[in-house]
């Protein structure tokens, strides 16, 4: 089969598109044909080699969308049915999505019911469910206004559709470093757009809101508490600003009176919960559609133009 291998950290050059051993089927794996995944930012980290305990060479990608080809599992994972995989180490202890094949613990294979296209389906896994995390933890109200940091991310564009999807006059705000992207933002569906030169720090003028997805991390942490409105909740799901923790964190003193501060780890994964946000987005007609479609040979460039300043929204790949 074709794969894409890294062998060494790097940049997108390190990215070899080349032929390997199509995985055989062992007990308690199951081989999928991938149709598709999308392109994370936590590869992009892996790949340049800020993951520890990732050992190269390896096939990197920790989502996939596509069919069993070859099962341990007949039973539960039939060979022709449709599946979803996210995380469960996938592309870091063992080989991920970067190929035309994966082999995959039957754990972390996922039986889904949807009409959805391979290029939509291939949009969602990853970033909708972590989306759609961040949204269940927002118990939305009709009248909250919603503020998105990062919002020019794969998730920030799906946290907007989600809550719009559900109110769609609810008012939600994103925030960008780049003023060029303000268009973007609006004609994506975002109500009004705050351009922040310092990621982790919302200009003056910056009100307060009901509900804040933080994308942008721990950097940033301590500022989102500091606009979030009495009763209101802040969401730190996501580590866009390069920091992993929140060092010397005060709860008394860092979070004002009556605030809720939450999070949501996209590695609790649960079959209930990924076709419940099938169906939510099913029913209420959700474009989902990814902003840019590359193939597998040209894998290094769906990474150049994630890292690049005119990035914006979903990046996925199709077999």
């Amino acid at each position: 089969m074709h794969a894409v291998v890294v062998s060494r950290a790097g940049g997108p050059e390190v990215l070899e598109y080349k032929e390997v051993p199509t995985p055989e089927v062992k007990p308690g794996w199951s081989r999928i044909k991938v149709a598709g995944f999308g392109i994370n930012h936590s590869e992009i980290f892996t790949r340049e080699g800020q993951s520890p305990s990732v050992h190269f060479p390896r096939i990197l990608g920790i989502e996939a969308v596509g069919t069993i080809d070859a099962t341990s599992d007949p039973v539960h994972l039939p060979v022709g049915q449709k599946v979803i995989s996210i995380m469960g180490e996938m592309g870091r202890d063992f080989d991920g999505s970067y190929a035309e094949y994966a082999l995959l613990p039957n754990i972390q294979l996922y039986p889904v019911e949807t009409s959805l296209s391979w290029k939509d389906l291939a949009a969602i896994p990853e970033t909708y469910y972590t989306a759609f995390g961040i949204f269940n933890s927002f118990q939305l109200k009709p009248t909250d206004s919603v503020l998105v940091r990062a919002a020019t991310s794969g998730v920030g564009v799906a946290v907007m559709q989600l809550a719009k999807g559900r109110y769609p006059a609810i008012k939600v705000t994103g925030t960008t470093r780049n003023p060029a992207k303000s268009q973007q933002l609006l004609k994506a569906g975002f109500d009004d757009v705050v351009v922040t030169p310092d990621a982790n720090q919302l200009p003056d003028y910056v009100g307060s809101f009901d509900k804040i997805a933080d994308l942008i991390g721990p950097s940033a942490t301590r500022d989102s508490l500091q606009h979030l409105n009495e009763f209101g909740i802040v969401s730190v799901t996501g580590e866009l600003g390069g920091v992993w923790t929140l060092d010397g964190f005060d709860p008394i003193m860092d979070i004002p009176n009556n605030r809720y501060l939450t999070g949501f780890y996209s590695g609790d994964v649960s079959q209930t919960q990924i076709q419940a946000m099938l169906d939510f987005i099913a029913h209420h007609h959700i474009d989902v559609s990814p902003i840019k479609v590359f193939d597998l040979p040209h894998i290094a460039d769906a990474h150049r133009y994630l890292e690049s300043q005119s990035s914006f929204g979903k990046v996925v790949v199709l077999n």
